[in-house]
């Protein structure tokens, strides 16, 4: 029985923490430069090389991204960007360009290269060259359905590993090439820098007519006719797993450290659920819930049950956000919590904590110490640290969180 990895976004050292103390096999990140995702604060040199040692010390690989497609100028940086990787011990590179693969294979015969949806490989015969040309892995492209996947697992040579992205935020141009946000704005897609421009409203406007705006779709608010859903596949563990595919891939790299955490905790739980009764697979509701406590838009299973209209959403462009963080737990001792607020709680609210590997569990606020250690009714200030009595000793690193 293959049991997938896990692979969670870490798009700063607050949410690499986060994916490796709830769950994470593997972790992808960015340094500075050549990495699909400019809009998070990535990894300087010395990050990297620091991330590689916390994730090492607790059996969690790290996948660096050099998935941009390079200019000319910047191909001639490639070759130091490279031999900086191997040496600071990542587990393998994610490369979207056929230059980059084979100059990653040039200089680091030995280390693994995935080749990034970007590259869109939809067939197993595009899989199979990949595999002869050095890839370990192909993530694939997210428009393929899971009978798609199984053929090319079934096809393609034992030892190539099959990604998928399971969860989060689509493109609308999927595993295209995206050049609207660069038309528009000015921000290159394909060099980590989208704008976002099919999450924006839009109306038609004719030309003799100008200034009088006519909405694409009946609504006050415009239409948002490239708006995707977000795709959220934790019901699923038990297909995506007959399909073949190898490691479940989170998205989310400029999400927050709550998400990270929240959603590589879920599908981390999932996949024990389904490693424990693989024929009998479902998921409880619990968890199904715990999809929809981190902040997301409308949902939907993309392309996966062979959908055309993969949950186009015309409503709006923002996120539901139904749960907030409260505090998060810095550490326990003489039956006391210590925790770094977030937001404002007051005594006698109840609360959920979420602990590693575990189900939410209820959580009461019977009186709070602030830093002096005088006794307040209001945690009023936000990164103040309180303490608040507790029976139970939860980790470092535990949520507490409540619905708005």
């Amino acid at each position: 029985m293959m049991i997938p990895e896990i692979l969670a976004p870490a798009g700063d050292l607050e949410r690499l923490q986060s994916a490796v103390l709830f769950g994470a096999d593997a972790v992808y990140l960015a340094g500075k430069s050549f990495g699909m995702r400019a809009s998070p604060d990535n990894f300087t040199r010395d990050g990297v090389i620091g991330a590689v040692k916390l994730c090492h010390e607790r059996g969690v690989k790290v996948y660096l991204t050099c998935n941009t497609l390079p200019t000319n100028e910047e191909a001639d940086m490639l070759p130091e960007f490279i031999k900086f990787a191997g040496d600071a011990g990542i587990d393998a590179l994610i490369v979207a360009d056929i230059g980059v693969l084979m100059t990653v294979k040039r200089i680091l015969p030995d280390i693994p290269v995935h080749i990034s949806t970007q590259m869109g490989v939809v067939n197993y015969l595009a899989a199979t060259e990949l595999y002869s040309l050095g890839a370990t892995r192909v993530i694939l492209a997210r428009e393929l359905s899971l009978s798609d996947i199984a053929v090319i697992r079934d096809k393609t040579p034992s030892g190539l590993e099959l990604e998928a992205f399971v969860h989060g935020a689509m493109c609308m141009s999927f595993s295209g090439r995206c050049v609207i946000s660069q038309y528009l704005s000015g921000r290159d897609s394909n060099r980590g820098q989208c704008a976002q421009p099919c999450r924006w409203a839009y109306h038609l406007m004719e030309e003799k007519r100008k200034g009088l705006y006519f909405p694409v779709f009946e609504d006050k608010d415009g239409s948002y006719i490239l708006n995707a859903q977000d795709l959220c596949m934790i019901e699923h563990i038990d297909k995506l797993c007959g399909a073949g595919i190898s490691s479940f891939k989170i998205e989310g790299r400029a999400k927050s450290a709550y998400y990270v955490a929240a959603v590589t905790n879920a599908y981390k739980l999932a996949v024990e659920i389904y490693r424990q009764n693989p024929k009998g697979y479902e998921t409880p509701d619990w968890l199904l819930e715990e999809a929809r406590k981190v902040s997301h838009r409308q949902y939907s299973t993309g392309f996966f049950f062979g959908e055309y209209n993969p949950g186009q959403y015309y409503e709006s462009g923002g996120y539901v956000r139904d749960w907030d963080v409260v505090a998060v737990v810095d550490g326990y001792e003489n039956s006391l919590l210590t925790v770094t607020g977030r937001n404002r709680f007051s005594c006698g609210e109840t609360f959920e904590i979420l602990s590693p590997g575990k189900r939410p569990e209820p959580f009461a606020v019977t009186k709070i110490y602030d830093e002096d250690g005088g006794e307040t009714d209001i945690a009023r200030h936000p990164m103040s640290v309180y303490k608040i009595p507790c029976e139970t000793e939860y980790p470092i690193g535990s949520i507490i969180r409540r619905r708005n």
